[in-house]
């Protein structure tokens, strides 16, 4: 079964729109984690316009005390601050993005080929015992993606799924998505890694998604999740995509 990490940049993003304390990011946070989400993802950006710094610590010291079997998931890219949030942390897996600090949201995977050392010498500041180390991926990384990601020494890939989220009108560009994603996670399966993915997953396309590439270990998801809760709820939203993920508890 696919394991549900819930996104809680959108939650923090909309309380940074004023000098307040709500929506407390880490009272989400335990809604989630009691629908039966198996563990919390932020990215943290250098401009905390949405993840603060703060926000990294109050989560770990939740997960810590009251959810000790939930996974921790930050995001980021691998700079000299990063390593120093992580060591201070200690979260369960730490996926790297390979984003400019400018950058809105992530849109792309690893250029595994031209920043392979730069990999090689973050995942040996980053691996410790109990960690999980991912690498963002492009869909149609393939092969030598999966082979790239496994010689630098990564767990597993992040299947960046964006473009195929981006297909919601366009069901024919969706199929070619979907074979792209199915290919690349194969590639990485035998190769001998996990499979991840995010990015635009909803309601709507996690059943094509599902069936298309088997074998996911974890999906996280944020907006999407976030815009269903909106109306329905958090816990609501979270059995929701618990039920498509393929739960038979919920």
């Amino acid at each position: 079964m696919t394991l549900l990490s819930v996104n809680l940049n959108a939650v923090a993003q909309l309380r940074n729109r004023r000098n307040l304390p709500w929506p407390s990011v880490t009272g989400i946070a335990r809604v989630v984690l009691d629908a039966g989400a198996s563990g919390i993802t932020v990215h943290p950006r250098p401009d905390e316009r949405h993840i603060r710094r703060s926000d990294v610590f109050d989560l770990a010291q939740l997960l810590r005390e009251d959810y000790p079997g939930a996974e921790f998931n930050i995001e980021g890219y691998p700079s000299e601050d990063f390593f120093a949030l992580i060591d201070a942390v200690a979260p369960q897996q730490v996926t790297l993005v390979p984003d400019d600090p400018a950058q809105a949201t992530s849109d792309h995977g690893w250029d595994f080929a031209g920043q392979g050392e730069l990999l090689v010498r973050a995942l040996a500041r980053l691996k410790a015992p109990g960690r999980r180390i991912s690498l963002f991926c492009d869909p149609d990384g393939g092969v030598e993606a999966a082979a790239a990601a496994r010689r630098v020494g990564a767990d597993r890939i992040e299947l960046y799924t964006g473009p195929y989220g981006g297909c919601y009108d366009a069901p024919d560009r969706a199929v070619r998505e979907l074979a792209a994603l199915a290919h690349t996670a194969k590639a990485a399966q035998d190769a001998g890694l996990g499979v991840n993915a995010g990015h635009d997953l909803t309601l709507a396309n996690l059943p094509a998604f599902q069936s298309a590439v088997p074998g996911v270990a974890e999906v996280s998801i944020g907006h999407g999740l976030t815009a269903d809760a909106l109306l329905m709820g958090f816990a609501e939203a979270v059995r929701r995509y618990r039920a498509a993920l393929g739960d038979q508890s919920v």
